[in-house]
């Protein structure tokens, strides 16, 4: 995982190529936490694929006990795959999941560990992405439409609360070009990074207004990112 990626996640920099999206992720999961009143003083909440727990400081901030999850001996709790995680069962008030589910290959196996990890009533916080690039960490297998998505967790005993799409279609048209210049660019080293500054800087800004003009039916339905929220 990339260096500093934890503040890079909540506040990126402007001319940073994936500014916008990352913007806008962390802006909807604080929009259906502070809407659904999630997340209050000493809730227990368990980050499943945690990675560097990127946005455990939105919890922490608001007196949240928070544990991590992941594959990678770093976490504070580790998993190991094809093993149930070591946690009792109903032990926590939340579940977060934050760009994991599409590197998932059994979504029983992760699903049905989220689920059984929450209290009766507890929720689930989930992201992940409708249309993006091909981004393997190590692998990555899926895409979602936001009705697919939806089912996909629904049928999985959860009941859907409430459910935000996040960069629409203009914006993630140009949001893959941009990635892509930066790819390319970043290749040339200090004379790449000079040149990428302001086509960042302009493409970003170029996302901000073609998100704004972009009809909220269409967005909904053609987003980069959803995220949901689910209730046990």
């Amino acid at each position: 995982m990339e260096k500093n990626l934890v503040n890079v996640r909540l506040k990126p920099p402007f001319w940073r190529h994936d500014w916008y999206s990352l913007l806008k992720l962390r802006q909807g999961i604080e929009q259906v936490i502070d809407t659904n009143q999630i997340g209050f003083a000493e809730q227990k909440i368990a980050d499943i694929g945690c990675g560097d727990c990127p946005y455990r400081p939105l919890f922490i901030a608001r007196g949240c006990e928070y544990i991590g999850c992941d594959i990678d001996n770093t976490a504070e709790v580790m998993i190991e795959p094809g093993k149930p995680i070591p946690l009792p069962d109903a032990s926590f008030d939340g579940v977060v999941s934050f760009q994991v589910l599409e590197h998932i290959w059994d979504l029983d196996e992760y699903l049905g560990e989220c689920y059984r990890l929450l209290k009766p009533g507890g929720w689930l916080l989930l992201t992940t992405h409708g249309n993006w690039l091909y981004h393997p960490h190590p692998n990555d297998y899926r895409r979602w439409t936001r009705e697919g998505l939806l089912y996909e967790i629904s049928s999985r005993k959860f009941v859907l609360k409430d459910v935000l799409s996040v960069v629409g279609p203009l914006a993630w048209t140009t949001q893959f070009r941009l990635i892509g210049y930066d790819s390319v660019l970043q290749k040339l080293g200090f004379i790449g990074q000079l040149i990428l500054l302001p086509i960042a800087c302009f493409m970003n800004l170029r996302m901000v207004i073609e998100d704004a003009i972009t009809p909220l039916s269409i967005r909904d339905t053609n987003a980069s990112i959803y995220v949901t929220l689910f209730q046990k």
